[in-house]
């Protein structure tokens, strides 16, 4: 096993800042390439200390603005179509793309990347969506499907 500190968070292993012992291999080929980790040696710690603490300030400014975008978003109710058989089934499905297309409509653009739809939505309805504006604000927009 082999020490590292990590750079960024790394949802599998750890967050930014945290030693992990992970497989030699594991750290060799993608953890050091990519720059998500350093070797935990003496100068290293004092470095990524030093990251840590430029990272912690633009981290809670980010995320006050998150919190800002949260509040808008937690208030927003959008109202997607689709063709829908019987029983509320769509024919087709509503996918986070399609999320994103309507947030920008509605003036609060997002990554569709950031929409965390574990499955398209299929069923008419209202659906709660959450969205992962920053590591801890993680609002919830809802969804309203209709048929056409």
């Amino acid at each position: 096993m082999m020490e590292v500190i990590l750079r960024q968070d790394v949802q599998s292993l750890g967050r930014a800042g945290e030693m992990v012992r992970v497989k030699p291999g594991y750290a060799r080929n993608y953890l050091l390439p990519q720059g998500l980790a350093y070797e935990a040696s003496e100068g290293n710690k004092k470095r990524i200390a030093a990251e840590t603490k430029a990272r912690d300030t633009r981290l809670n400014a980010e995320r006050s603005v998150a919190e800002q975008r949260a509040a808008a978003l937690g208030a927003l109710t959008l109202t997607l179509t689709g063709k829908a058989g019987e029983e509320g089934r769509l024919f087709g499905s509503i996918t986070a793309q399609d999320i994103a297309d309507a947030l920008a409509k509605a003036g609060q653009p997002v990554d569709k990347r950031r929409i965390e739809l574990e499955q398209p939505i299929k069923t008419t309805g209202f659906h709660s969506v959450a969205v992962r504006l920053h590591p801890d604000v993680h609002p919830e927009v809802r969804v309203q499907v209709v048929a056409e």
